[in-house]
This record gives C-alpha cells, sequence and structure tokens, in this order.
C-alpha cells in the first residue's frame, strides 16, 4: 500500500480504465453526514435502547405490527434524518456519474443523499425513509406525513397506519431490485465498495461473488481486504474527494 495520495492517484487511474464501474456503498458512507451507522463501537447497536429491546427487534416487522409505538419511537428518532446533507463522498460519486465513469450506486442506507447529490441511477437495497405507504388503504406519502408527530404515523387519506418503504428485520428484500443489482454487479469490471464492513447478507454476497478487479474504502478490516486491489482506510469522503480532483484537474499521471 501506498501513500494516501499515491493510492488516490492509483484508483483515479483506475477509473479511467475500467469498462463498467458499480460502487457498493453501505452506512459508512452517511456517518460523514452526521447519520451513526449501526455496527462500528459508537453505532446504534452499541446503544442502549432505552427499552427491554435491542435496537433490531424494535426495527422488526413484528414490532411494527404488535407494538408500533415503541418501533416508531425508535425508528423516528434513530433512522430518520430529515436534516442531513450530502458529505463530499455523495457528492464524489454523483460527479463520477457525471464525468461518465460510474455506471450505478447500490446503496443499504435508506437515507436518500445519494439522490439528493445528483446520482440519478441508484439501487437502495433497504429502501428509502422518503417514501412511505398505509398499510389499509395503499396510499403512498412522502417523509413529512411521517413527521405529524403522532406516535404512530396515520395516513392522511384513510386514517390507517402509516409505514415506512424500508425493509425491516424479518422482511425480505425487493426481488426486483436485487435482481438489478446483482445482473449489473455481474456485468461490471470493477466494484467500488465503500463505508460497509461486508458483514450484512445478502448485500455482502454481491461482493463476495464478484470476479473482477475489486478496490474497498472502509475505516475497519472487511473479509475482503486480502482480494481487493486497493484498500483505503481513511473516510469515503476523503477517498473520493481526492480522487475526483485529480481527475477533475487531468492530473493522474
Amino acid at each position: 500500500m501506498g501513500t494516501p495520495t499515491e493510492d488516490a492517484r492509483a484508483l483515479a487511474d483506475r477509473l479511467l480504465t475500467a469498462r463498467d464501474l458499480v460502487f457498493l456503498g453501505g452506512a459508512g458512507v452517511s456517518t460523514e453526514s452526521g447519520i451513526p451507522d449501526y455496527r462500528s463501537a459508537r453505532g446504534l447497536y452499541h446503544e442502549d435502547t432505552g427499552t427491554f429491546y435491542s435496537g433490531a427487534q424494535l426495527l422488526s416487522r413484528e414490532f411494527l405490527e404488535k407494538r408500533p409505538d415503541l418501533h416508531f419511537s425508535y425508528y423516528l428518532g434513530k433512522l430518520v434524518h430529515p436534516e442531513a446533507r450530502p458529505n463530499p463522498a455523495h457528492l464524489a460519486l454523483a460527479r463520477l456519474e457525471e464525468l461518465g465513469l460510474l455506471t450505478l450506486v447500490i446503496t443499504q442506507n435508506i437515507d436518500g443523499l445519494h439522490q439528493l447529490a445528483g446520482s440519478r441511477r441508484v439501487l437502495e437495497l433497504h429502501g428509502t425513509v422518503h417514501e412511505n405507504f398505509c398499510t389499509s388503504c395503499g396510499k403512498t406519502s412522502d417523509l413529512e406525513a411521517m413527521l405529524t408527530g403522532d406516535p404512530v404515523p396515520v395516513c392522511p387519506a384513510c386514517g390507517g397506519t402509516l409505514r415506512p418503504r424500508v425493509v425491516l428485520y424479518g422482511e425480505p428484500l425487493d426481488p426486483g431490485i436485487w435482481l438489478e443489482a446483482e445482473t449489473l454487479v455481474r456485468q461490471a469490471d470493477l466494484l467500488l465498495v465503500g463505508g460497509t464492513s461486508l458483514a450484512v447478507w445478502p448485500a455482502a454476497s454481491l461482493a463476495e461473488s464478484f470476479r473482477g478487479t475489486l478496490v474497498i474504502l472502509n475505516r475497519e478490516p472487511t473479509p475482503l481486504d486480502a482480494r481487493a486491489e486497493l484498500v483505503f482506510r481513511e473516510p469515503a469522503g476523503q477517498v473520493l474527494e481526492a480522487v475526483v480532483s485529480l481527475l477533475d484537474k487531468g492530473n493522474t499521471d
């Protein structure tokens, strides 16, 4: 491994020669926007929930149905961040797409920050906080409908319970989105993985089964580091911002 500057230049060069680049991102991409991750030492799952239940239990389909008050108290308090804004990682990825170097962003995050930064081709494996639907009439609502202060958000059309279009524990991923992600990763020749420990399945299987060139940006080691052509321990935003700066300046020699 070279210096951060040398490795950033090596990554910039690699992006220029890639035929089909896909980015696979996790919670670590959004921590620079003030959104906590889940499993790090400072992550949500190491916090006391103030209840007898774990964060994973509170975010389950079972709790949505049986204890919606506890479910929404945790969900709205910990996973919804309407004030969050894109950080350098989101902005750099949007710029890579604009430059014609990035085919697709696949994200495990539900915050919508990639789209807010300007990315147009985004697959959200776990859904989004920005779209909600009524469990009674099916009418869809935006995020504002969830932020009324009601302990259990209600549908403005029929009064039924609103729920986010987010994949909860105990629920499968959307099969259409998953198939598209698998297909496009299989077609890629370069997979850039950022902000994920590659410990959450099935998302981690996208990288596990990938046979092209792999680049990893993550603060902690991952199971696939040994297979990667380049590994960065710096924050994803720092690395990607430096790479885009080199590309914009044409300074990759």
